[in-house]
């Protein structure tokens, strides 16, 4: 069986819990309580909106499929306490499996479409979970076959038995039917009362986020129905939400930002609706928006260049709707910043933040150069920041430097990671986020870069250290050192340096192929070889990565400039 969650979470000092309970941060109600209490409030209003399949939910029916689901995956086998990793796309089902899951007790992992057999097999044995929820096929990948061929892997951690969850027309034999799982009960009131003094407290974890960390596979970060709770609904209140939000979820949904920023929790919260749909495309997206009247939605910078360049082309109609984008995940340059409002006819939000808690937002009411040059300030007046140089001491004011913060619903450390978490964060609790910021005489914060050696491919966190890990079972491969290479459109991508071993040969097509057979997701396969006879180090023997970036950069800059050249 899985071990306790409580045994390897590291919690809040008890002083600063119950500063935050008496400062109201806190509520002492789990999510899945408040939830409820509002599909009590408002039954019959819009809550919940499938592009895919037209299925639409009031908040009531929501609530209520939400109990039949937690109360099936009791029946499962599953207890509070008990992990799922959840990697469904952008439907009901995941909507639906959330809240059972947050009803139930059970702890979702919050796994990504993208992951493939390294990811998710690493994640569920570290959670040891005992349950997956897939799409049978997504984008022509078989996720249910997948999830079987874990199996030996899981139950080598745990002697539970390991339920395969499938979304879909095709659910394989020994599967369980998640569609079915997630349908309407027969009595809701015994599904309530069956319910009823099982669920989770208010200081349980209510779900595993993934880390963007650079060191390896993800780390999971356990936030508990307190702290997650008070990050949608703050979230809500600075972005106006309210219950006639229309918010539309096109990045991938397990992540945080679409999740509770305040994303498909706050929304709900707020007794707004929420409208799936399966990809950012901006021609589906401004179809949903124009369709379904939407107020509200959230993007990554690479998505809000798409849009801006589909609205230049084929014209922004069916966009009145929309009051607020949200853009966040990665730095928005200024230039597409200042473009938002013009061409979209939305209000941008900037959004700053992890999924191991700080959030920073520019205010709806802030001036277009605050907006369109920062990234915001904190979320909550609890949220404490510093910006300090290699020592740790506090840099002047104005000057860059590595941020560090604690508050109200940033964890004190990464589940079962002791190592990891000595290494990201203090003593006294201050995590450090490897962002290099600076801030403006107003407070706000603007990115500056990063201190750890992580590539953000569009919003995606990519740990150097893993992929070179995992090129150093090429067998042509001496020396390699995966790096951030500049993108117009995506911000940064994979770049590799390779030293060959002598008289061998190394291509990029070579490691990408092999990546694709170790089960990699596609979003960490280097974009881009460079084969070098040496890699340059520091004076004290390290791969100096900060050369590699400078001469990768050298070198697109070089390529671009040749691009623009008249050819004779």
């Amino acid at each position: 069986m899985p071990s306790p969650i409580g045994d390897h979470t590291v919690p809040w000092p008890a002083a600063e819990a119950e500063r935050y309970v008496a400062a109201g941060y806190w509520a002492g109600v789990p999510l899945g309580d408040l939830l409820r209490e509002v599909a009590e409030r408002t039954p019959e209003a819009p809550a919940l909106i499938d592009t895919a399949d037209g299925r639409r939910l009031t908040h009531g029916r929501l609530s209520e499929q939400a109990d039949a689901t937690a109360v099936r995956l009791l029946d499962l086998g599953l207890s509070p306490g008990h992990r799922l990793i959840m990697q469904l796309g952008n439907g009901w089902e995941f909507v639906v499996l959330t809240l059972a899951c947050l009803r139930a007790g059970v702890v979702p992992v919050m796994a990504l479409p993208a992951h493939r057999r390294t990811e998710l097999t690493y994640l569920a044995c570290h959670a040891e979970a005992t349950a997956i929820a897939v799409p049978d096929v997504l984008r022509g990948f078989d996720h249910q076959r997948l999830a079987h061929d874990m199996t030996p892997a899981v139950r080598e951690v745990t002697d539970a038995p390991w339920h395969v969850l499938v979304a879909g027309d095709a659910v394989a034999r020994g599967s369980v039917d998640l569609r079915a799982m997630c349908a309407p009960g027969p009595d809701p009131a015994a599904d309530r009362a069956r319910l009823a003094g099982i669920g989770p407290g208010s200081r349980d974890v209510a779900v595993f986020l993934l880390s963007g960390g650079t060191t390896g596979l993800p780390k999971l970060i356990a936030r508990t129905h307190d702290d997650y709770a008070y990050n949608a609904r703050a979230s809500a209140a600075v972005t106006g939400i309210g219950s006639d939000t229309v918010y539309l979820v096109g990045l991938p949904a397990g992540h945080n930002f679409p999740l509770a920023c305040p994303g498909i929790l706050g929304t709900l919260l707020a007794g707004g609706r929420v409208v799936m749909l399966s990809s950012p495309d901006p021609a589906r997206a401004f179809a949903a928006i124009a369709a379904e009247g939407v107020t509200h939605t959230a993007v990554v910078p690479a998505v809000a260049a798409r849009w801006l360049e589909h609205a230049t082309e084929h014209g922004a109609q069916g966009l009145g709707s929309l009051r607020v984008l949200q853009v966040g995940g990665a730095r928005l340059a200024d230039n597409l910043a200042r473009r938002i409002r013009p061409a979209l006819g939305a209000t941008l939000q900037q959004v700053f933040g992890m999924a191991e808690g700080l959030l920073n937002f520019t205010r709806l009411d802030d001036g277009d150069e605050v907006i369109c040059t920062t990234q915001g300030r904190p979320l909550s007046p609890a949220d404490e920041v510093r910006l300090v140089d290699a020592l740790d001491v506090d840099v002047p004011p104005g000057e860059p430097g590595s941020l560090l913060t604690r508050g109200p619903y940033t964890p004190r450390g990464y589940y079962r990671a002791a190592e990891q978490n000595s290494r990201a964060f203090t003593e006294d609790g201050w995590y450090r986020s490897g962002d290099i910021c600076r801030t403006t005489p107003a407070g706000n914060l603007i990115v500056e870069g990063r201190d750890k050696d992580m590539i953000n491919r569009g919003g995606e966190k990519v740990s150097a250290e893993e992929v070179e890990n995992l090129v150093y079972r090429f067998p042509s491969v001496r020396q390699a050192a995966a790096v951030a290479m500049p993108d117009p459109v995506l911000g940064e991508r994979v770049c590799l340096y390779v030293v060959a071993k002598p008289g061998a040969t190394v291509t990029l097509e070579e490691i990408r192929d092999s990546m694709e057979r170790l089960g990699v997701a596609r979003f960490k396969w280097p974009e881009h070889l460079v084969l070098v006879d040496e890699l340059k180090t520091t004076k004290v023997g390290k791969i100096d990565k900060k050369a590699l970036r400078a001469d990768i950069a050298a070198r697109r800059t070089a390529a671009d400039r040749d691009r623009d050249l008249p050819h004779r």
